[in-house]
């Protein structure tokens, strides 16, 4: 088993006033040659947006972006017609493909909006734009690992990806311990605390801590205290 450990404060921050966004892997003015990414895992920004504010308008081409909101609205508008409001307990994704525009904005004037955006490298090129989104109780992710997206054409109850990658919510208490078993021995998990703590195969994280582990069939998980956890398995 290899790990590499990402602690909370050593990642790349930029505070533009109406965003806060910390990211773990290189983005925007923020590059460090060590951590470009993980496997098909391009970006995972952790985003605060001030009440009303948001992304203008602006394009993506073939990269699978899901947004999961922790707390706030979230307001998506793409050129495909879609317009949406995302809250926290939805996941929702859009495959860029062949390119698309899409805008997001904080529904709320007054009281923040909180998500991650994660981008996924696909493994197929021009695909056909699509968009999709779920909700996801908070009663389905407690004390387990409830998958959240999966690959297209798979019965597995997320939205669905163009890459062989697995996400899993679990929403653990304390002293809960759970283990995970990698759908394809080739892939690799990158794991985010999103509130709380755990131990995962030995290595204690907090808070916003992540950790990216390979060559390895199983993890154990333990929660030191009530937690939040993004299990993200993808290929490396």
């Amino acid at each position: 088993m290899k790990t590499i450990l990402h602690k909370a404060n050593t990642r790349g921050h930029a505070n533009h006033g109406w965003l806060d966004s910390y990211h773990t892997f290189s983005f925007a003015g923020y590059y460090d040659p060590a951590r470009v990414h993980f496997g098909a895992l391009r970006v995972l920004n952790d985003d605060t947006v001030a009440g009303g504010m948001g992304f203008g308008a602006h394009p993506h081409d073939n990269m699978e972006i899901i947004s999961i909101p922790t707390s706030g609205d979230l307001e998506h508008n793409d050129s495909m017609g879609n317009k949406q409001v995302i809250r926290q307990g939805d996941v929702q994704v859009m495959s860029a493909g062949t390119g698309i525009q899409h805008s997001e904005k904080n529904k709320n004037q007054d009281k923040e909006v909180k998500f991650l955006q994660i981008w996924v490298f696909p493994n197929k090129k021009n695909a056909e734009p699509r968009y999709d989104q779920k909700n996801f109780s908070d009663a389905d992710k407690h004390n387990k690992l409830l998958t959240v997206v999966s690959p297209v054409g798979t019965n597995d109850g997320g939205v669905q990806i163009h890459q062989d990658a697995w996400f899993s919510l679990g929403k653990l208490d304390k002293d809960f311990s759970i283990s995970y078993k990698l759908r394809n021995g080739n892939n690799g998990v990158y794991v985010f605390v999103i509130e709380g703590a755990i131990t995962i195969n030995g290595e204690k994280l907090d808070r916003r801590d992540g950790i990216g582990i390979t060559e390895a069939s199983e993890l154990m998980i333990k929660a030191g205290a009530n937690a939040e956890i993004l299990l993200m398995e993808v290929p490396v």
